[in-house]
């Protein structure tokens, strides 16, 4: 097969091909490391490990031919740099890392390795996955592989894994490893045409992913398929004692789920999704969405979600609080950038000064304002009293449905330099319908559903119960085949 041919595969294709030694995981792998090497214009990854790639790829093609392959093997993954690596550059896109290499490896990725997986590199991120666009990546943005039709003009692939995003959409690996603290997977899937799953808080291991915000961040994968992202979900997934957080029960085999029959179950349309506005074109995929749903056997129900409104004032005073606090550790003294001064509190702040972006910078002020003696009260500890209610809403809409379907973003894919830099206030409301999933602790998954008028990709987001993921792939499954999504971008970031 060809290069080409065999970076378009979805992972479950390439399984099975990898199985039936229609081809090797070296010939797959190598496929893969040139299309990387061939698309340095999208700048998706920050970190290249070819050698690495076909090292793996060669033990993994020996455990296949010893009839040894794990639930990956032999499969090339991309890897946001937010995960530790060990023995390779892990930055969080930040200059404070530096040149930090790990001496460890995160659960997540311990997990791949262990089920025979290929490392084809790092990829780019917003800084400390603080964004929704990519811009405040120390690496620069990634470029959204999708064009609007017959314009040039560079599109954001979101964020903050606009990277990963970026790499499965246009072909640079089979899949990826992403995080999402507010929406951090759903909206980079969406804005490319691709599937990403935040499972349950707890699903997967934090242990070894740089820290943003404790109580929100959740990793999880950006896949080509709801199938593909169910296969690696269920690696991503399981038990880790060195994680406080982490839920101890079994990993379901999410991938049996997929194609299975949606009848019966109820799904629940919240009224307070529909924004002020909220252009057309989302509101007509919305109500295609409901349509296919009721099609396939389900029965619709609306519901309310009252303090849906209070979800991003509440999750922008918890998130940089948790920030201020876990990136107190970066002061120059341990690891990463270190500037010089005369005295230590002159070390400290020459170092965070040149070290953070400046919207890092704008959370940790925010953070440590709400904390701060005085504050704490009007705002953290209202925050937290308000996130009770809002996962209370779930609670009781899960009553009376078994999932939610609502828009995943309020808009399609936009240019970049528009929102981030202007307004950071403009770039905070794209999270308002992720960060409500973030907040409850509850799984979400954005599954690409349509093309708006300029042929960019629009998603649609379900939203389920505490660790029913399995509900969600089944009604992923049964949204894509309806949609019947097949559009690719248009290659033109070779060379």
């Amino acid at each position: 097969m060809a290069g080409s041919e065999l970076t378009s595969l979805t992972l479950k294709s390439a399984l099975e091909g990898l199985k039936s030694k229609k081809f090797s995981s070296t010939e797959i792998t190598q496929a893969h490391v040139d299309a990387v090497a061939a698309s340095k214009t999208l700048n998706a990854y920050v970190l290249e490990t070819p050698e690495r790639a076909l090292q793996m790829a060669a033990a993994a093609d020996a455990r296949i031919a010893r009839g040894e392959a794990g639930l990956l093997e032999g499969a090339p993954l991309g890897i946001k740099d937010l995960f530790c690596t060990e023995g390779y550059r892990t930055t969080a896109a930040s200059k404070i890392l530096g040149d930090f290499k790990p001496t460890y490896e995160s659960t997540v990725t311990t997990h791949l390795w262990r089920d025979g997986a290929v490392m084809l590199g790092k990829l780019n991120l917003d800084e400390f996955a603080m964004g929704s666009t990519n811009e405040t990546s120390a690496f620069g943005p990634v470029a959204n592989p999708w064009r609007a039709e017959g314009s040039n003009q560079t599109l954001t692939p979101g964020g903050s894994s606009g990277g990963s995003a970026a790499a499965v959409a246009a072909d640079l690996c089979l899949g990826a490893t992403a995080t999402d603290t507010g929406g951090s997977i759903r909206q980079p899937a969406a804005f490319t045409g691709t599937v990403g799953i935040k499972p349950t808080y707890g699903r997967c291991s934090r242990w070894g992913i740089v820290a943003f915000a404790s109580s929100l961040d959740q990793a999880g994968p950006i896949a080509k398929t709801v199938e593909d992202a169910a296969i690696l979900l269920r690696s991503m997934a399981g038990h880790d004692p060195k994680d406080s957080t982490s839920l101890p029960v079994g990993v379901p085999d999410f991938a049996s789920f997929v194609g299975k029959s949606v009848k019966g179950l109820r799904i629940g349309v919240p009224k307070e999704y529909r924004v002020d506005g909220m252009p057309a074109e989302i509101e007509a995929l919305w109500a295609k969405g409901i349509e296919w749903l009721k099609e396939a056997g389900c029965e619709i129900v609306d519901v309310s979600l009252p303090h849906t409104k209070y979800a991003l004032p509440t999750y922008y005073i918890v998130a940089p609080a948790e920030a201020s606090s876990n990136l107190a550790r970066y002061d120059g003294m341990r690891y990463g950038l270190r500037a010089e001064g005369k005295t230590l509190t002159e070390v400290y702040e020459n170092t965070r000064g040149q070290g953070f972006g400046d919207e890092v910078k704008r959370r940790i002020m925010i953070g440590a304002y709400v904390l701060s003696a005085g504050y704490y009260d009007a705002y953290y500890l209202k925050a937290q009293k308000v996130r009770r209610r809002i996962a209370d809403d779930f609670k009781a809409a899960f009553e009376k449905c078994d999932a939610l379907l609502t828009p995943a973003t309020p808009s399609a894919a936009f240019a970049l330099g528009v929102k981030d830099t202007m307004d950071p206030v403009q770039m905070y409301l794209n999270d308002v319908f992720t960060v409500t999933a973030n907040l409850a602790g509850v799984p979400a998954m954005s599954v690409p559903a349509g093309l708006d008028k300029d042929g960019l990709p629009l998603g649609l987001q379900l939203i389920g119960r505490t660790l029913d993921e399995e509900t969600l792939f089944s009604l992923g499954g049964a949204l894509e085949k309806a949609a019947d999504f097949r559009a690719k971008p248009k290659t033109w970031w070779k060379g």
